[in-house]
């Protein structure tokens, strides 16, 4: 049987989109880059971390295994993704309200769920 390990998504920014969604997500942090990791990237010509082309999000505190990947790829997104997160909130409103401030936006709204959209325009949901 199997376990659900990461949700991936591809991206023109991975550090930016990484960075929203470890504020989005409760308990969820970019990895620290260790000195091997800054190295491997070294070899590859990268010395900017904004410049990383794979920014993983993962727990914190043992809450979930479920990472978040965000990989950098060239062509823009084009349509409604096929896959997207639903979450959930104590006071919705107010979510709605810190969400917008982190650089979402909000693609429809209905009765029991708004669609909401990251700073790339990936949907995902907020149901009530």
């Amino acid at each position: 049987m199997a376990s659900l390990r990461d949700v991936v998504t591809d991206c023109a920014q991975p550090a930016r989109l990484a960075r929203f969604w470890a504020q989005v997500l409760d308990g969820y942090e970019i990895a620290p880059y260790d000195d091997a990791e800054r190295a491997r990237l070294a070899t590859l010509g990268i010395t900017d971390l904004e410049d990383d082309p794979t920014v993983l999000v993962q727990p914190v505190g043992g809450g979930s295994d479920v990472r978040f990947w965000f990989q950098k790829v060239p062509e823009a997104k084009v349509v409604k993704n096929r896959v997207h997160v639903d979450l959930t909130a104590k006071d919705v409103g107010a979510e709605v309200e810190r969400l917008l401030a982190l650089g979402a936006a909000v693609v429809l709204e209905g009765p029991d769920t708004i669609v909401l959209a990251d700073p790339e325009g990936n949907e995902f949901c907020l149901t009530r």
